[in-house]
């Protein structure tokens, strides 16, 4: 069983280890210093037992936060799961028929007289 010196809060610890679990080990140990030297910085030094406690209850803390994060988005998932198993299940959409009015025919003749009078004032415009 492997043997690591790991440091947390300034200290010194010696702990052991299942074989290949040494990695694994150092970065636990890196996230309770990151947590205890936060409060080395904000309180000063601490007994021992107070740091490791309060480091402790720090990541404690983040974890049942991030837990509470990844049961949201459970449910959000679960849920969009089963939106999409409706929608598959379903039958296929029908389309809807849209009406579209069509323009009368005396604003069609309208219009073509204004545009036939506009070309003429254009006409009669370009000769002067």
């Amino acid at each position: 069983m492997p043997e690591l010196t790991i440091h947390i809060g300034g200290r010194s610890f010696e702990v052991a280890c299942h074989e290949g679990e040494e990695e694994l080990l150092q970065s636990a140990a890196k996230m309770l210093d990151d947590e205890a030297q936060a409060f080395a910085s904000q309180i000063g030094r601490l007994p021992e037992t107070r740091m490791l406690l309060m480091a402790g209850l720090m990541l404690a803390d983040k974890t049942a936060a991030g837990q509470d994060s990844i049961a949201e988005m459970q449910q959000k998932l679960e849920a969009a799961e089963k939106e999409i198993a409706d929608l598959k299940s379903g039958d296929a959409v029908t389309p809807q028929t849209v009406e579209v009015e069509v323009i009368p025919s005396h604003v069609t003749d309208s219009l073509a007289n204004l545009a036939a009078r506009a070309e003429a004032l254009a006409d009669k415009i370009s000769t002067v």
